[in-house]
């Protein structure tokens, strides 16, 4: 069908849910009308899943608690090897200060025994009781490098740099360029207790395991999850095709004749496939999104409620830059969607009618119409694609924002002992991870959007008026006659606007009825109401006797048999497009049924003959050759009304006098319908109805009507001395 070159894309972005590739902030979306109310009735197909919507929700919470969780864990080994490294650092200067101030009191002892104006200590000549009591213990102090126990190492250097504040500045010279706060003393007293000087790669191998192990179960999770919302997802919408499906076999042609075939098509397929992709990609990402977040928040709350409050004061700018841009975005993308459905169209009509465009000379113009559009798509494409382009720039700004702030505090907060470095690392990690979840959370919303506006589409086809039930104790014909009676018939297809009035008309088994008038007449129209593709407004259509809405409407239509001017051939064999019209049909009746319709004969010139395949739109055969099948599809089906709108009109006039001879021998003992616009081909019906305006306003054989000199008259002679009566019709 020509209608799906421009189906209209719902989804969307649909392409993917980041910023990347064909997904945009800023791209337009379809807008539902009753959006809770359709979200809520799409949430109910739902509800049979409930047990495995309840299954990946679980999983879904596991897996993204371990990936939260995941930085967390890793600052602890983080820490451990900064507790390790300052630990190690602090008892070789501690060490080292020892050793400088024992030596630097032994000298100072050995210069006080060989002098003999100097009193026999040092501690009595130079320093008071307190301080003398200081360098007796720092004295007495074990050599840290001769301690092997951490717990006595920690308190030898606690007990050190409390004895060096009582000190002489000579004694402490060693360790006077150990100054720290008394945070960073207590931190390395601690280090030193809970490593002694030492990394522990053990312990860092045990926090490597469990998140290795973390992240495998986590991978496990996803997949299971993955599969399970597949599921869902796919049975889901199997549940609603095959809704729509049976609707669409409920529906009247009126709705078919009201709705453009290529938007029927594009709601049950795009907008279909828009709701499974959402369901199965969109559904799972907003759980983990959200879960993100909120982990997210939590997890920096444990860290540190300060540094999580400064990244908090930045959200507040991710929404106005995304709102910013969204705006700006919006009516660019609008523009480029329209752009590109003009530029669509223009190539698709010039290039289905390029032998028209040749033929008057309009190349030129066609080009200079293509350079405009294009232009133009190229002016809106460039500003959106510029604008939403602008997004990730402006989210990193925000994002670089916060982590400045984060790095400042954060960098202070180690030097005075207050956050692990381990610590720092997770919260940066956790920073500029938070904005990811959030950029996909309003994606999604977008995408959600788009999805309840294509549901709505759908459930647009559910809601349509079905066909009048079928009555519940119906009839069957077992062996039909073909007696047809329209008693005081009435229709119209708007109720302000009549087309047929009070028609009664009577055809026995086995007549030809032609049916001739201009166009917009009712001829077919009337065919339609005896197949009822349309409910009659007033009186009684009967064949047989039997009321036709007290039968069903499949052993009703297995009583005709029809032949339109529009071919309808599908992809396949020649013998399976013939065989179509009965079940179990053999390749004898096949072939007798092509040789009646004079279709045979060019078959067998093809390649592959009766199993040469035909493509789509059946353009490897020729137009009338289509025309013949279809002849030959009728012929087989052996039907007791025959139905054939301007059956011949494809073929030429040598065969049609062919078709004519051999639709004489399949009407022969069959109630025929003929529409036709060519005259010469009805001239030996039985009856012939001239239909004007929804009204048979002359009713006779051929002969008849000409000897009466009326309307059909006039229209038979119009089409042999070339005048033109259109005017006179209308």
């Amino acid at each position: 069908m020509s209608g799906t070159n421009n189906r209209p894309n719902p989804g969307g972005n649909r392409g993917g849910a980041g910023f990347g590739g064909g997904g945009h902030f800023g791209a337009p979306v379809q807008k539902a009308k009753d959006f809770k109310g359709t979200l809520k009735r799409l949430l109910r197909y739902l509800k049979p899943h409930r047990l495995n919507l309840i299954i990946v929700l679980i999983f879904a919470i596991a897996s993204t608690s371990f990936t939260i969780a995941a930085p967390k864990i890793m600052s602890h080994a983080m820490n451990k090897l900064q507790d390790g490294y300052m630990a190690k650092m602090m008892l070789e200067k501690m060490t080292d200060a020892q050793k400088a101030a024992v030596d630097q009191i032994d000298k100072q002892m050995k210069q006080t025994q060989n002098s003999p104006n100097i009193s026999s200590t040092p501690q009595q000549a130079k320093v008071n009781p307190e301080t003398a009591k200081a360098i007796q213990e720092f004295i007495k102090l074990p050599m840290l490098d001769t301690v092997t126990d951490a717990n006595q190492k920690a308190d030898i250097v606690k007990k050190m740099l409390d004895l060096s504040k009582k000190m002489p500045s000579q004694e402490r010279s060693g360790a006077k360029n150990v100054k720290l706060t008394q945070d960073q003393i207590n931190g390395a007293v601690k280090a030193i207790k809970e490593t002694n000087g030492k990394y522990d790669f053990q312990y860092i191998g045990k926090i490597a395991l469990v998140l290795m192990g973390m992240y495998v179960i986590s991978a496990c999770f996803s997949l299971i999850m993955g599969l399970v919302m597949s599921g869902v997802a796919q049975k889901t919408v199997r549940d609603l095709r095959m809704e729509v499906d049976k609707k669409l076999a409920k529906l009247p042609l009126k709705y078919f004749d009201s709705h453009p075939h290529g938007d029927i098509l594009s709601r049950v397929t795009n907008d279909l496939d828009t709701v499974a992709n959402t369901l199965q990609q969109s559904l799972t990402q907003i759980i983990t999104s959200v879960i993100t977040i909120i982990g997210y928040i939590i997890m920096m709350l444990t860290i540190s409620p300060i540094l999580t409050l400064i990244m908090l004061v930045t959200l507040p700018l991710y929404v106005v830059t995304t709102a910013f841009v969204a705006k700006k975005s919006q009516k660019y993308f609008a523009s480029q969607q329209k752009e590109l459905g003009a530029l669509s169209g223009h190539v698709e009509e010039m290039y289905t009618g390029h032998k028209i465009v040749k033929v008057f000379g309009k190349e030129k113009d066609a080009i200079e119409r293509f350079e405009a559009i294009n232009k133009n798509l190229y002016a809106s494409g460039w500003k959106a694609q510029f604008i939403s382009g602008m997004m990730f720039p402006l989210m990193n700004f925000v994002s670089n924002l916060g982590y400045v702030g984060i790095c400042i505090v954060g960098g202070l907060w180690i030097t005075k002992n207050l956050l692990g470095l381990g610590d720092i690392l997770a919260f940066i990690q956790y920073s500029r991870s938070f904005t990811m979840p959030i950029a996909q959370t309003a994606q999604i919303a977008n995408v959600i959007q788009s999805t309840v506006a294509c549901a709505e589409r759908v459930f647009e086809i559910l809601d349509a008026s079905e066909e009048i039930p079928e009555s519940p104790d119906a009839k069957v014909i077992e062996f039909p006659r073909g007696e047809v009676r329209f008693e005081h018939v009435d229709f119209r297809y708007k109720e302000e606007v009549p087309l047929i009035e009070d028609m009664n008309l009577v055809v026995k088994p086995g007549q030809t009825i032609a049916i001739v008038g201009p166009t917009g007449a009712g001829k077919t129209t009337l065919v339609n109401l005896l197949m009822r593709f349309y409910e009659i407004n007033t009186g009684k259509i009967s064949i047989d006797g039997v009321d036709i809405r007290d039968m069903k409407r499949n052993d009703l239509r297995k009583m005709f048999g029809m032949v339109l001017q529009d071919t309808w051939l599908f992809n396949g064999t020649i013998k399976d497009n013939i065989a179509y019209a009965k079940q179990g049909a053999t390749m004898e009746e096949i072939v007798h049924a092509a040789k009646a319709a004079h279709a045979d004969h060019f078959i067998r010139t093809l390649p592959d003959g009766y199993q040469t395949v035909l493509n789509e739109e059946a353009t490897n055969i020729s137009q009338g050759q289509k025309q013949l099948l279809t002849i030959a599809r009728a012929i087989l089906a052996d039907p007791t009304i025959l139905i054939l709108d301007e059956a011949t009109s494809s073929v030429d006039t040598r065969t049609e006098v062919l078709i004519q001879k051999a639709m004489s021998n399949l009407m022969e003992g069959r109630t025929s319908f003929v529409i036709a616009h060519r005259l010469s081909t009805i001239r030996d019906a039985e009856k012939i109805l001239v239909m004007n305006k929804g009204k048979i306003i002359e009713m006779g054989n051929h002969r008849e009507l000409i000897a009466k000199g009326g309307f059909y008259a006039e229209l038979y002679n119009s089409q042999f001395t070339g005048q033109n009566l259109a005017a006179d019709i209308i």
